[in-house]
């Protein structure tokens, strides 16, 4: 039986999305081998015990955030209450059978957390939060529980705390020596009086930011990453005598990015980056040695503008064994445990999922002759309906080799995917991450257009039938692009976006207002801003946009969405409950029927904002 191309896309959606699949895990400090494993689940993030080697433990009887932690005593899952996803809230602390919540910091106003770390010995909570006043450090008492107390404060942003082993000290990546510019130094303050001890900085030929400190109680070494040759390296820093290894590594082109430390063994684990391509590797401190742990696929997710600095990312487990995160395109996200040897045990299974396919990298060249990385695939066996291409948020993000439900929906209903690292994005160097500054979109605009040009080459990206999507900046950039380069797409499908900087900056929570404003200042909004070009739109425009999001509140879109109707223009406003990084797998899937529905409207020349549209559904 021959089937419309409706009924290809459906038939192996709800599957696609039916399994629960891992999103983070988050170890716990200190000796014991314990951490919170959180899973997507159809109704959002869940999260489990797991005490390795044994498999993790039922579902805690609450949702947590992929943000969340558990103490090292296994006693506390510490989370931010924010409403249900609006980022703005208050720490609580909840029992295992949360039949126990204590608030963490009371009498203070609710605020954004933007860095959360729990000393070796357990004794101590670091809490980097942020409200109007600006950006803090606190020191809350763990075991019990105790009163907060602030040991750094400023108005400039400053992300990250971290502790020291014993809690007697705390790193801050701070940037008030450079307000506005996202190049931190780090800042060591005493833990009880809050008074600097010392300061690193290897300005102006990069930034330093910390990665954590020893484990060993009495050790004050911090392992940090530098990019003094313009590529992130480890090294270890002594706080109290300033004495500094680098371990520069000069065979290695790319990034050599420090994810973990153990200490006691003289170990430091590291992504090797090159060409947007993964290695895990092992650094022995003693020689400056490198051994390759595993390659293929990928083995941490950078993060920004949140309360870790990576979505997941392999550690070290107490003993010194690798406990390597490691995903694909077409593979979730599951734990191998590497032995010193290289023998690897499987702890944590990847999720069962329909089978996918790989996407494969190419180095793209830009209008000014930067290389930029393209990830693409195209439908098994049949040629292509269209073309999507997903632009991730940040900007400074990176779409790594790691699976991903929609780019495989796509291509299970038979359209090409792409998803392409532009300026801005982070591992490919800091010339390279910093390229979005000061331009007004320019460099990321050209390097979608080299993206499309090259899909083009390869018999795809019809204007016809080609889409770009993406959330968060990469929302803002699917509405930029529709307007800078209304040849090439027929349709974009943007979800927590922005159309307007000179409204959405204002409205913005306090942690992300502050560097927004600098990398859009008055001179650029126009230039920057998806409503100024919006005369020029002719394809169909699908905003996905969250309720409750203070990051890129719906302000942002309002007026866009109202002048591009006006004018006639096709465009489609759905606004879901909840915030800017949602998680739920029946979210998801909703979103994806909604958007592979609106394709095939395309595809038969109908518009998006026709009355005959079903009723999207919360989520």
């Amino acid at each position: 039986m021959l089937h419309t191309p409706e009924e290809s896309m459906t038939e192996t959606l709800d599957e696609r999305f039916a399994a629960p699949y891992l999103l983070t895990v988050r170890p716990a400090a200190g000796a014991d081998d314990l951490a919170l494993v959180v899973e997507n689940h159809p109704e959002g993030a869940r999260g489990r015990i797991w005490r390795a080697p044994d498999a993790p433990g039922e579902l805690l009887p609450f949702d947590v955030s992929t943000g969340a932690i558990v103490t090292p005593d296994g006693r506390w899952v510490v989370d931010l209450d924010d409403g249900g996803g609006s980022e703005v809230g208050t720490l609580v602390a909840l029992s295992l059978d949360g039949s126990e919540r204590v608030e963490l910091t009371p009498g203070r106003e609710p605020y954004v957390l933007r860095g959360i770390d729990i000393s070796s010995d357990g004794s101590a909570l670091v809490a980097t939060v942020v409200d109007e006043e600006g950006f803090h450090v606190l020191v809350i008492p763990a075991a019990p529980w105790g009163e907060p107390r602030v040991v750094y404060s400023n108005p400039v942003e400053a992300w990250f705390g971290l502790g020291a082993a014993d809690a007697s000290l705390v790193s801050i990546d701070t940037t008030d020596h450079n307000p506005g510019i996202r190049r931190p130094l780090i800042t060591v303050v005493d833990a009880a009086t809050g008074e600097t001890v010392a300061k690193l900085d290897d300005l102006p030929d990069g930034p330093v930011r910390a990665v954590r400190f020893s484990s060993v109680p009495g050790d004050d070494r911090l392992l940090l990453n530098t990019e003094g040759s313009g590529f992130s390296r480890p090294a270890v820093w002594h706080v109290r005598t300033g004495d500094r290894v680098d371990f520069d590594l000069p065979e290695r082109a790319g990034e050599v990015i420090a994810l973990d430390w153990h200490s006691a063994s003289g170990h430091i684990l590291a992504l090797h980056v090159d060409g947007g391509i993964h290695r895990l590797i092992e650094i022995d401190e003693a020689d400056g040695s490198v051994r390759t742990v595993l390659e293929g696929g990928s083995f941490a997710e950078p993060d920004v503008a949140n309360l870790h600095p990576f979505y997941w990312t392999s550690y070290y487990a107490p003993s010194g064994v690798v406990r390597a995160l490691r995903s694909s395109w077409d593979v979730p996200l599951h734990v191998t445990e590497v032995a010193a040897d290289g023998a690897e045990t499987t702890l944590i299974e990847p999720a069962r999922v329909p089978a996918g396919q790989p996407l494969s990298s190419t180095l793209v060249t830009s209008a000014d002759g930067t290389r930029v990385q393209l990830w693409s695939g195209r439908p098994a066996g049949r040629e292509p309906l269209g073309t999507i291409l997903e632009i991730h948020g940040g900007p400074m993000l990176v779409a790594v080799d790691h699976y991903n439900p929609s780019a495989q929906a796509w291509l299970d209903a038979g359209f090409a995917y792409a998803s392409l690292n532009y300026r801005g994005s982070v591992t490919f160097g800091r010339a390279f991450r910093e390229g979005f500054w000061n331009v007004g979109g320019d460099r990321e605009i050209e390097d979608v257009a080299a993206a499309i040009a090259w899909l083009r080459g390869q018999g795809l990206a019809d204007p016809s039938s080609t889409f770009i999507t993406g959330a968060s900046y990469g929302g803002h950039m699917t509405l930029l692009s529709v307007g800078r380069l209304p040849e090439l797409f027929a349709g974009g499908f943007a979800h927590v976006a922005v159309a307007d900087w000179s409204v959405t900056i204002d409205a913005m929570n306090p942690a992300v207002r502050t560097v927004w404003s600098s990398w859009v200042p008055p001179e650029l909004v126009s230039r920057f801003s998806a409503i100024s070009y919006l005369d020029d739109v002719t394809a169909s425009v699908w905003i996905n946009q969250g309720s409750i999001d203070t990051r890129t509140p719906v302000i942002g879109v309002q007026g866009y969405v109202a002048r591009l109707h006006a004018r006639g223009g096709d465009v489609l406003l759905e606004i879901f409950e909840g915030g800017h990084e949602p998680t739920g797998l029946e979210g998801a899937v909703r979103d994806q029927r909604r958007m592979q529905e609106l394709a095939l409207r395309t595809l038969a020349g109908q518009r998006w904002d026709s009355a005959d549209l079903a009723p999207s559904h919360e989520h």
